[in-house]
């Protein structure tokens, strides 16, 4: 029973970090390199992550600078950004791209708090469904004597609200972040 909640422990872990990885894409008020990361880009044949074909940097915290490892993909880079439909718009200087990144907006900040909150609510489900999934297996578990079970589905259910409020307050900082001008 103890690595049945061991092992929920590190799942709902992974939950939280999944969540931070997902809010690292989210823009905030200055250029940051994980705004492009995941953009795909044709290469090959293949899409693969701009992050694999180009180095990402920021210049005076308002520019991003992408230069392709390979010069010749510096268009399919351009186009993959401008279909991404980030609300970018990429300058080609032949064997690199720059992008400003102006200011979000009073409506564009909520709009991306919004983003966050369904993220954080994703991360939350999951979590949850850890949960039940651990709470089945201690229900089926019939050798194990009844007060023990319902020591465990509490135990469980206390890892539950400690990763929820884990949640919660990754959200509020990301939240926080993003309306901070």
């Amino acid at each position: 029973m103890k690595q049945l909640i061991d092992g929920a422990k590190v799942k709902m872990n992974k939950c939280v970090e999944s969540l931070e990885h997902a809010y690292k894409a989210i823009r905030t008020s200055g250029a940051n390199p994980n705004m492009v990361s995941n953009v795909e880009v044709e290469y090959y044949g293949f899409p693969t992550p701009l992050s694999q074909l180009a180095q990402i940097s920021v210049v005076e915290g308002r520019q991003l600078y992408i230069k392709p490892f390979d010069g010749s993909i510096t268009k399919a880079v351009e186009k993959a950004i401008f279909s991404a439909n980030l609300g970018l718009t990429p300058q080609n200087e032949g064997t690199a791209i720059r992008i400003n990144v102006s200011p979000l907006t009073e409506e564009r900040r909520k709009e991306y708090t919004k983003v966050a909150s369904k993220y954080a609510e994703e991360a939350k489900v999951a979590v949850r469904n850890v949960r039940r999934d651990v709470v089945d297996k201690i229900k089926k578990d019939k050798e194990t004597p009844e007060d023990l079970r319902k020591s465990y589905e509490q135990d469980v259910q206390k890892l539950t609200d400690e990763y929820i409020k884990k949640i919660d307050a990754v959200c509020a900082a990301k939240s926080k972040e993003i309306m901070s001008i």
